[in-house]
C-alpha cells in the first residue's frame, strides 16, 4: 500500500525532520473513521502544553503516565521525564535530567527503560531510570563501540528489548558504521539484527508477539541542522514474523509513503491494529493501521506527533499522545496492547 502524504518543508527535531506546525484549537481536530475503534463524538483533550517537544509515552505500574520532553532548544535545559496522573490530572517531574531520553518502557517487574539519544550530552545508550530520576546505563556500546542515538523500545513478553538506533541530529561523530535495530535478551546478550532497513525509528510488536513492526524513516543525514537539503532515503513501515531465536525473519513493507515523511512512534491495540504517529505538515496525525497497512481510522494532533501509548488499568482504553510540546489523550473502544507485560 502506498499513502500519498503532501511534501514537507525540513527542519531539525531530534527524531526526524519535519515541519512543526502552529497549534490547532481541540475543537478543529479531525477524528475519522475507526469504525469499532473510535467512538462516535470522540475527541483528542489536552492534557499538559509546558513542554518543549514531547515523546516516549509509556503506561507506568503505578497507573501513571510517563513521557519524555526535550527543551527548545536543547541547550536552554536538560531534558527531563514527566508523569502524568490521570486521577488528579497532574504533571509532575519525574527525571530532572534524563540525559535525552526518548522512548519509554515499563518492564515486567516495573523497571522504567529508556533509550537515551545523542545530542548535547546524551548519554547515547539503553538505560534504566531509577524511580528517584537517577539514571544507570544497561548497555552503551556494541563491540566497543558507543550507539548512535537510541530512539525507541520495544519490551518482548521473555524480556528481550528492542531498540533501534539512528540519529538524525547532533554534532557527535557516529562510531557506528550503520543505523540498526538491536536485540538484548534477558541473560545479557547484544545482538545487531539484520532488517534491511537504512534508518529505523519506530518499533512495536504485534499482540501476540510473532511479528515486529519497524518504522523505516530516513531523512538522509545524521545531522540535519548543517545538512537541511540532505536527499531522504526510504519512507516505509514493515513487518517482520519473529523466528524461534528472537531475531526477524523476511522484511514486509506494509506502507510505503514514498518521498513523504513517514512514521515516528506506534503501539498497539489487544485486537491487533498498529497507532502509528504520521508526521506530516497537512496530515499528521494517529494513523490507525490493520496490520497489513489498510487505514482503519486517523486522528488529527494539534502539532506534529511522536509517539503514542494506552494506559493501564482504568485507563486501558485511553490512547495517550505526544505531539509538539504537550500531552493528549482520547477515550477509545479499543485496548492497549502492553507486550513486556502479556502473558
Amino acid at each position: 500500500m502506498r499513502v500519498v502524504i503532501p511534501k514537507l518543508a525540513v527542519v531539525t527535531s531530534l527524531l526526524c525532520a519535519g515541519l512543526l506546525a502552529g497549534l490547532l484549537p481541540a475543537q478543529d481536530l479531525v477524528v475519522r473513521g475507526g469504525e469499532g475503534i473510535i467512538p462516535q463524538g470522540a475527541m483528542l483533550e489536552t492534557l499538559w502544553e509546558e513542554g518543549g517537544f514531547t515523546e516516549g509515552a509509556a503506561a507506568g505500574p503505578d497507573g501513571l503516565m510517563y513521557f519524555s520532553d526535550f527543551a527548545q532548544p536543547f541547550d536552554s535545559r536538560p531534558a527531563r521525564v514527566m508523569k502524568f496522573n490521570p486521577v488528579t490530572g497532574t504533571t509532575e517531574i519525574h527525571a530532572a535530567d534524563s540525559k535525552m531520553a526518548n522512548g519509554l518502557m515499563f518492564t515486567r517487574d516495573g523497571r522504567l527503560i529508556a533509550c537515551t539519544a545523542s545530542p548535547l550530552g546524551g548519554q547515547r545508550a539503553l538505560v534504566e531510570i531509577k524511580p528517584d530520576g537517577s539514571l544507570s546505563p544497561i548497555v552503551e556500546r556494541y563491540e566497543g563501540k558507543r550507539f548512535n542515538s537510541p530512539n525507541d523500545i520495544v519490551i518482548h513478553p521473555d524480556g528481550s528489548i528492542y531498540f533501534t538506533d539512528p540519529k538524525y541530529v547532533g554534532p557527535e561523530k557516529m562510531e557506528l558504521d550503520s543505523y540498526d535495530v538491536y536485540r538484548l535478551d534477558a541473560e545479557g546478550t547484544l545482538l545487531r539484527l539484520k532488517t534491511g532497513i537504512t534508518k529505523p525509528n519506530g518499533i512495536i510488536l504485534s499482540e501476540d508477539a510473532s511479528t515486529i513492526f519497524i518504522a523505516e524513516t530516513d531523512n538522509g543525514t545524521a545531522e540535519a541542522e548543517s545538512n537541511p537539503d540532505a536527499v531522504r532515503g526510504r519512507m516505509t513501515l514493515n513487518a517482520f514474523r519473529l523466528r524461534k531465536d528472537g531475531t526477524p525473519g523476511r522484511k514486509r513493507v506494509i506502507v510505503n509513503f514514498g518521498d513523504q515523511l513517514g512514521i515516528d512512534g506506534m503501539t498497539m491495540d489487544t485486537d491487533g491494529h498498529l497507532y502509528a504517529a504520521v508526521r506530516s505538515e497537512e496530515t499528521f496525525g494517529i494513523y490507525i493501521f490493520t496490520q497489513r497497512g489498510q487505514e482503519l481510522g486517523y486522528i488529527q494532533t494539534p502539532q506534529l506527533p511522536t509517539n503514542c501509548c494506552f494506559g493501564k488499568g482504568k485507563e486501558s482504553g485511553t490512547l495517550y499522545v505526544t505531539a509538539g510540546a504537550g500531552f493528549y489523550r482520547i477515550r477509545l473502544a479499543s485496548e492497549g496492547y502492553h507486550p513486556a507485560v502479556a502473558e
